[in-house]
């Protein structure tokens, strides 16, 4: 079987449907449309939501929760990830985007204690979780908070 003798599975292709094409045709005069109303004009459609002039269910549902505007996102980089680099190396936020340990440059990084760490080295970061912070002065790391 070479790729020119490919075909479609039987029944798998069905030829599409020519409306207002006659009263033979099947869908001809109203064109499958119905006879009055928005639907049946040219461009009549309601938008996604709209219930015919009912409140929408959205706006009836109550509203919950609470948005802190001014809620701080951090790019997260685990200790567990900082072993690639090598003994007494002093890492920053940018090492770290240009090794893909964190994707957006514009967030503030902060490390978590996540796994463990075996080189000593030295981490500049915005923020530091307490076991992150324990797990790299342990091995003998340092910790600068930008």
């Amino acid at each position: 079987m070479k790729l020119h003798e490919l075909k479609p599975t039987p029944g798998s292709q069905t030829p599409r449907k020519r409306v207002g094409r006659g009263a033979g045709s099947g869908t001809g005069k109203t064109a499958g449309r119905g006879h009055r109303g928005q639907g049946q004009r040219s461009g009549g459609n309601v938008r996604p939501g709209f219930e015919g002039g009912q409140t929408p269910y959205v706006k009836r549902l109550r509203k919950v929760g609470f948005t802190n505007p001014n809620r701080v996102e951090y790019a997260v980089v685990n200790v567990a990830a900082l072993n690639r680099y090598d003994e007494g190396t002093v890492v920053t936020p940018e090492m770290l985007y240009a090794d893909r340990l964190v994707r957006q440059k514009k967030l503030p990084i902060k490390i978590l204690g996540n796994g463990s760490l075996e080189k000593k080295i030295t981490v500049k970061a915005h923020k530091f979780t307490a076991s992150a912070e324990t797990k790299i002065t342990d091995v003998g790391g340092n910790v600068e908070v930008i």
